[in-house]
């Protein structure tokens, strides 16, 4: 199902919650700041959207398309973003605090500031991603591909990073002695025994 700018505009203005959005196109669609709280957007194409301070917590994104999409600020409390495809997403001081994002493809990704607390992003792909100064305390990064991120300045306490793969991440300013990193490779290579 596709909508026009205004019926996208007279559905978010109607106070009907959730909204059910399952598989529809809205990619490219301008939603800065709006509120899609418990949204079921699962499967939908948000391809190029424009999310920045949208309220998406408890929002149901598994398996959307979320290539290029601007979260920058964005409430993502409690999302489940499983499966979803976030390449060269923008998520700049984003809040996902608790948000599912297993198995989500993160690729290039820019989450610099990003609350990432207790967020679950086992087996995720976040190579190449920016993570710098991001809260990732006590996410569970098992098994998730760092390979060449950028996670200067990230706040890794209680963190699981078992099996991760952080070859050539930029880990300046991060403790990883703080998190659990075992049977991880670590940036120069070597395998936390």
């Amino acid at each position: 199902m596709d909508f026009t700018p205004q019926q996208l505009k007279q559905l978010l203005a109607s106070g009907q919650r959730p909204l059910w959005l399952a598989n529809v196109d809205l990619s490219g669609a301008n939603l800065t700041g709006a509120d899609l709280a418990q949204a079921r957007l699962q499967r939908a194409n948000l391809a190029g959207a424009n999310l920045a301070g949208a309220n998406l917590s408890g929002a149901d994104l598994t398996y959307a398309d979320l290539t290029g999409v601007n979260l920058n600020e964005a409430n993502l409390t409690n999302a489940v973003l499983s499966g979803a495809n976030l390449t060269g997403a923008v998520l700049v001081g984003a809040n996902l605090t608790d948000a599912d994002v297993s198995r989500a493809t993160l690729t290039t990704a820019d989450l610099s500031r990003a609350a990432l607390v207790r967020a679950n992003a086992s087996e995720s792909n976040l190579s190449r991603a920016v993570l710098a100064g991001a809260d990732l305390s006590a996410a569970n990064l098992a098994e998730a591909s760092l390979a060449g991120a950028n996670l200067s300045g990230a706040r890794v306490s209680g963190a699981l990073l078992r099996e991760a793969d952080l070859t050539g991440a930029n880990i300046d300013g991060v403790e990883l002695d703080s998190a659990n990193t075992e049977l991880a490779v670590l940036p120069d290579g070597e395998i936390d025994a």
